[in-house]
């Protein structure tokens, strides 16, 4: 009863921020639509998204193809839709690699320290010194191409970043007046860990794993628009961008709706991971 009451209050008041705020609002509303969208695209359209139409070849947008159609006849805003399912699929399996590997790593080195930690932490700086984008096709080159193996790329590349944030987030609750009040009442070390750091140190993490979830978007789009991702004809954002980019000169539609829709996800995301981040820095304050 008592976690309800203190609940109730922070809940009551975002939902009034989200309110009060158009552009959260509609963060939100974009971000309940793909979500839909990937979990039953039959909400959305009702056509089969590999089914080809020669008499339809290179529509421009119309009431009946609201995203035009592909060189093969295919209703690109079907294929949009279905493809958000292994486009967010990825996305949401790339952040949590990162999220439960590097959560670990950070909470190992915070809460060891020393040795440990100095090991930890150079491991972690290398990784961060070598541009993202590299050693991502580096393990992908290990890995064989294909979504899931995207997702597994990315996933190790954003460990650091976590490994890095938890690490930092152990140090400052440790050092809490709370933490210390525990140690005056007795409490053992293991106790304290799990009952007073990790669950304050995740609260930052987890308001920086939902940023990260649109730069995990980004990153599957990117990978798949170079060819990486799911083989062609399987609908997926990156996959449909590159498609057209081959008739970008007149049929322009083909590459920039499906891009257009990665962007305003992404934006949406981080929106939404912003309004987090603020709302945590306000309950600090």
């Amino acid at each position: 009863m008592a976690t309800l009451e203190l609940n109730a209050p922070a809940i009551s008041s975002r939902l009034v921020a989200v309110l009060r705020s158009p552009g959260l609002l509609a963060s939100y509303l974009w971000v309940l639509v793909i979500v839909l969208a990937a979990i039953h695209p039959g909400l959305f359209v009702s056509g089969d998204p590999l089914q080809q139409d020669a008499s339809q070849m290179l529509l421009p947008p119309s009431a009946h193809h609201l995203f035009g159609t592909d060189d093969f006849g295919r209703d690109q805003f079907t294929r949009t839709v279905h493809g958000t399912r292994l486009s967010l699929q990825a996305a949401v399996v790339a952040v949590l690699i990162g999220l439960i590997s590097g959560s670990l790593l950070g909470l190992i080195a915070g809460a060891l320290r020393g040795k440990v930690d100095s090991v930890l932490m150079r491991v972690v700086d290398i990784m961060l010194a070598v541009p993202s984008l590299i050693v991502s096709l580096a393990i992908i080159s290990a890995l064989g191409r294909g979504t899931l193996n995207i997702a597994v790329a990315i996933g190790i590349n954003s460990t650091a970043g976590f490994a890095r944030l938890m690490r930092a987030e152990v140090l400052k609750v440790s050092n809490s007046k709370y933490v210390e009040a525990s140690v005056f009442a007795g409490h053992g070390y293991v106790y304290r860990l799990f009952r007073h750091v990790v669950p304050n140190a995740s609260r930052s993490v987890l308001a920086a794993a939902t940023m990260d979830i649109g730069t995990a978007i980004l990153t599957v789009a990117a990978l798949s628009f170079l060819g990486l991702g799911a083989p062609p004809p399987t609908p997926e954002w990156g996959l449909l961008v590159a498609a057209g980019r081959t008739f970008i000169g007149v049929q322009w539609w083909l590459s920039l709706l499906p891009g257009l829709v990665i962007v305003l996800t992404v934006l949406a995301v981080y929106r939404i991971g912003r309004s987090f981040n603020r709302g945590r820095t306000s309950v600090i304050a």
